[in-house]
């Protein structure tokens, strides 16, 4: 988990994302791929 979520605010500073909407776009973004996750295994 920690991984992916390194991976998530890379990609959002690549992109220039906002810095202070970073965390609440990264808890969203493993919230929106936990239940895939769960159908992958």
């Amino acid at each position: 988990m920690r991984k992916l979520r390194m991976m998530v605010k890379h990609i959002l500073r690549k992109y220039k994302y906002p810095p202070d909407l970073q965390e609440v776009a990264v808890e969203l973004v493993l919230q929106q791929v936990q239940p895939l996750g769960e159908a992958w295994a």
